[in-house]
């Protein structure tokens, strides 16, 4: 039967069944080692000290183990370091010990050192006597009481900022016992002083918090806070429990366990129970003092998960936990609820029976209902028997629906299948559901890789079709990351691996991976990876890095990439600037780089390289170039001279000629804002004469066309637009009145559209060619008349661009010029 495991507390029930038969059965006792288990499935981390076991006096230091869940050895080390006063596990499976000096040392569940720090110079000075790892919003966060009975804590290990709490008055010895809570999404230490108990803060406050006690119920000696931190448990010296909220405001009720002995443990199975651990004696309290008694066969240890407590042995590892509610609805004895009823349907329709339609019949308004809790209890069952059987109910459910959604059933049997995979001892993360839903899938998968199992780890992503770039190919790039570190390998056979389980996926830093290898002093191996690198950008710095200077310039010049190039070329300037020359002369490319880059930076000094080389003619183009950094006109003219000389020297007699006309340029434009009071400065020849005409300032701008003989064709052209632009219509309908005219008609349509004036475009249709009738009309958007005339001229090829442009015509026009396209193929 479902239910024969279940124990009832209060209205809800209570199951504990076995997770694993341990693989250190036999090899290890609890009882005599320092434990620290990580939440959500995590490893264990045994602490054996065999000073402490040992009959013979000795000064040996402890021995560190990490195992699976499942009790599968992952590595072992002898403790080489300082007095360790406590050891436990951050939210990201980091292995965290806190030595009596303060000093933290975090070590990943391979037991490979990652990093240290220190909570503060009182706790390194004055030692510590207790220290709590607990979570809090920020990530991991540590406190600790030091000799002086004072508390630092910080909220997150991963950017440790050390705070100091407030005193409590009068605390003269070590209290019996103190935890951290979190409040208002803040930590804060509950310190049991004899029988009261005080709340300090980081703001140096203090509060005098007064549990609702029974009387002589002794000195509080054990406190425990809920996965959620929202409920706490006290044990007092005359074996009461107390129940109630973490801000003590509410008191579910007091238990009286008849022992004056504290447990050896106090935690929360979830956070509905208070568990207590005598030895081998395991009692649940539930808020409403309703109790449950488990005799165990050998030591264990506690852990309380966010729905459940997981009880580890010598022999098994159990998990404890309150019966979810749907499950309950399906399996409670004599239960009428739909899921119970589709579930015996599935079950009689498997043995060919009748009475599975009338089981049907009789939830028919409520199929749906049951076919969603048999989905949801499916996920609570950690036995894959039973989900097939839920799921079966609910498939067969399913049958009689026409319209019911599929998404729900597949992502559980999908959740399920994964589920199952990592709870299998080989893998040893006995994650529930519950736990998985607010763990996330990318959380799992990255465990998975933290274990380097990345097989596993792609299997997964593949299954649940994950995109590449957050599943398969960040995966295997840990993979290759790890490679790197087997030292025993050849460099050469290890790079050509990686690059073969590499080269197509997409989305690999191949960069990332030499890096690493860098990182740990694999030179060699790092640049033959960096060969595989396909984007430069990443390729480059890391060269530079490892000091090859000449190979990471020629990389980026092949990428094509000049910022890439700068970049190369001003680190090699800074770092070697005497022989930085000599390197890039033979560099084609990286000189001219170099020297456009001065160009910008710093003209003057490319402009004294040409004179030193008698280059006159790029002389020149600097002079030119540095003009125009200049404001009073007379002095650009005057090095615009000098740079006509570098071009008369050099025998360039054309750029000579346009360096003289712009002098000549900018000295009439100097003298038009001396007359007009308006600015012509740094304008060229066309938009000058362009302004002009805008203006209405006809006769300079004839003037202009003549004294610097401008095409006639460019100046009518020009003309047009700025006359248009200014709205000068009756000077542009005389202008194109005009006899011998080097424009067509169809420029002023085009000068008319350009300024949004179609109504004036259109006085001049009547005058264009009949070649270019069809565009024109187009142009002004009479796209019916457009079409008439391309049919009337027999015009495919008219009709066709007419087709083309019909986007920017109005629906129902655009309906009429297709229409026509029949009579197109009759006049033809």
């Amino acid at each position: 039967m479902a239910t024969a495991d279940w124990n009832p507390l209060g209205e809800f029930y209570y199951r504990k069944a076995e997770v694993y038969s341990m693989e250190w059965s036999g090899l290890v006792d609890i009882a005599k080692h320092t434990v620290a288990v990580s939440t959500y499935g995590g490893p264990i981390a045994l602490l054996k000290d065999e000073s402490k076991t040992s009959r013979v006096a000795t000064v040996a230091k402890p021995v560190i183990s990490v195992y699976s869940a499942a009790g599968k050895l992952q590595n072992q080390m002898r403790w080489n370091s300082g007095n360790i006063i406590t050891m436990g596990w951050s939210g990201t499976e980091e292995l965290l010990f806190i030595q009596e000096d303060g000093v933290v040392l975090v070590y990943d569940m391979f037991l490979t050192f990652k990093r240290t720090f220190g909570m503060g110079q009182e706790a390194k000075d004055i030692k510590i006597l207790e220290a709590k790892i607990f979570p809090s919003y920020q990530g991991t966060g540590i406190a600790v009481m030091t000799t002086s009975f004072r508390i630092f804590l910080t909220s997150n290990i991963d950017s440790p900022r050390i705070v100091r709490l407030a005193e409590i008055p009068g605390l003269n010895e070590a209290p019996a016992c103190w935890t951290v809570v979190l409040l208002d999404r803040q930590p804060r230490a509950l310190v049991a002083k004899g029988e009261e108990l005080f709340l300090v803060d980081q703001g140096g406050q203090y509060q005098n918090q007064r549990p609702d006690l029974s009387e002589n119920s002794g000195a509080i000696i054990a406190m425990a806070v809920s996965f959620n931190s929202k409920f706490l448990a006290l044990f007092t010296q005359q074996g009461l429990i107390w129940i109630g909220t973490s801000d003590i405001q509410k008191k579910y009720c007091e238990f009286n366990t008849k022992s004056f002995q504290p447990p050896q443990q106090l935690v929360w199975c979830g956070n509905g129970a208070v568990v207590g651990l005598w030895d081998k004696l395991i009692v649940v309290v539930g808020p409403d003092k309703d109790w449950i008694r488990y005799n165990m066969d050998s030591p264990v240890y506690l852990v309380q998960e966010e729905d459940g407590l997981r009880i580890i042995g010598n022999d098994s590892h159990e998990f404890l936990h309150k019966i979810p509610a749907v499950t309950e609805q399906i399996f409670k004895i004599g239960s009428m609820e739909p899921g119970a009823v589709l579930y015996e349907a599935s079950k009689e329709f498997q043995k060919q029976n009748q009475k599975a339609d009338e089981y049907i019949r009789m939830i028919k308004d409520k199929l749906d209902v049951a076919v969603n809790q048999c989905i949801q209890a499916a996920g609570h069952e950690p036995e894959p028997t039973i989900q097939r059987m839920l799921l079966r109910a609910a498939s067969f459910g399913k049958c009689f629906l026409t319209d019911y959604r599929p998404e729900a059933f597949v992502n559980m049997c999908m959740m399920l299948r994964v589920l199952n995979q990592v709870r299998h001892h080989s893998v040893g993360i006995p994650l529930t559901f519950t736990q998985l839903e607010h763990l996330s899938m990318p959380v799992l998968i990255d465990r998975l890789v933290l274990r380097k199992m990345f097989g596993l780890a792609v299997k997964i992503c593949q299954y649940l079709k994950i995109p590449d770039s957050e599943g398969r190919s960040r995966i295997l790039a840990h993979w290759a990351c790890f490679k790197v570190q087997q030292k025993s390998e050849d460099e050469e056979k290890l790079a050509r691996t990686i690059s073969q389980k590499l080269v197509d996926v997409p989305g690999v830093s191949f960069s990332e991976i030499a890096s690493q290898a860098l990182e740990l002093g694999r030179k060699q191996l790092a640049i033959k990876l960096l060969d595989y690198e396909p984007r430069a950008s990443e390729q480059v710095p890391l060269l530079l890095k490892m000091g090859q200077d000449q190979a990471a310039l020629t990389k980026a010049i092949d990428s094509g990439d000049t910022d890439l190039v700068y970049t190369v070329l001003l680190r090699l300037r800074d770092k070697s600037s005497q022989d930085f020359f000599m390197m890039i002369r033979g560099m084609p490319i990286a000189c001219s780089l170099f020297i456009q880059y001065c160009r910008q930076q710093n003209i003057k000094l490319v402009e004294d390289l040409y004179y030193q080389e008698d280059n006159s003619w790029e002389e020149g183009n600097c002079k030119i170039i540095r003009s125009y950094s200049l404001d009073d006109v007379e002095e650009r003219a005057k090095l615009l001279e000098d740079a006509m000389n570098c071009f008369l020297r050099c025998k360039n007699d054309f750029l000579a000629k346009q360096t003289e006309e712009q002098i000549k340029l900018i000295r009439y434009q100097r003298k038009l804002e001396t007359d007009t009071g308006r600015s012509y400065a740094d304008q060229s020849l066309q938009k000058t004469l362009y302004q002009l005409t805008v203006e209405g300032n006809h006769n300079m701008a004839e003037k202009f066309k003549k004294e610097f003989k401008v095409p006639d064709r460019r100046f009518w052209i020009m003309k047009v637009y700025a006359l248009a632009e200014s709205g000068d219509w009756i000077e542009l309908d005389k202008l194109s009145r005009t006899k011998k005219a080097p424009v067509g008609i169809e420029t002023f349509i085009d000068a008319c559209m350009k300024n949004k004036n179609s109504l004036e475009a259109k006085k001049y249709l009547s005058r264009v060619p009949p070649e270019l009738k069809v565009k024109c009309l187009v142009r002004v958007g009479l796209f019916r008349e457009a079409a008439e005339a391309a049919i009337e001229s027999k015009s495919e090829e008219d009709f066709d661009y007419i087709l083309s442009r019909l986007g920017s015509a109005e629906r129902q026009v655009a309906d009429q010029v297709r229409a026509l396209r029949p009579q197109l193929a009759i006049r033809k």
